[in-house]
């Protein structure tokens, strides 16, 4: 018998794997749901050309079109730019209402995880 904690969209269950009789495993779920733990708030940039509220990128991949440019207003949820993936197209969205101060990649671009695509006010 195994425990395992896991998060599915932001879900966390915690899951107990028992293997059956023949060597297949089978699950069940120990308890509901719990709260995911709270990501710590961003911290304000440095004064500088960018922006207090950074995107990061999810995932390494390609940057294949870019939405936003410098100065643009934007909306929560707004399709900041789209990232290329494992051959899935990911759009990257505005965490907030803002203005983009800076795009820190362009088009083409090979990005690791945790890069700054992208700096809001």
């Amino acid at each position: 018998m195994k425990n395992y904690t896991i998060t599915v969209n932001g879900n966390v269950y915690d899951v107990t794997v028992e293997e059956g009789a023949a060597g297949t495993a089978s699950a069940a779920p120990k308890a509901a749901p719990k709260a995911a733990p709270k990501a710590a708030p961003k911290a304000a940039a440095p004064a500088g050309a960018q922006g207090a509220v950074k995107v990061n990128a999810p995932m390494q991949g390609k940057i294949l079109k870019i939405n936003a440019s410098a100065g643009a207003s934007v909306k929560k949820g707004d399709v900041l730019l789209v990232l290329e993936a494992m051959k899935m197209e990911n759009e990257i969205c505005a965490p907030q209402d803002g203005t983009v101060a800076t795009v820190e990649c362009s088009v083409g671009d090979s990005v690791e995880t945790g890069k700054v695509l992208v700096s809001m006010n």
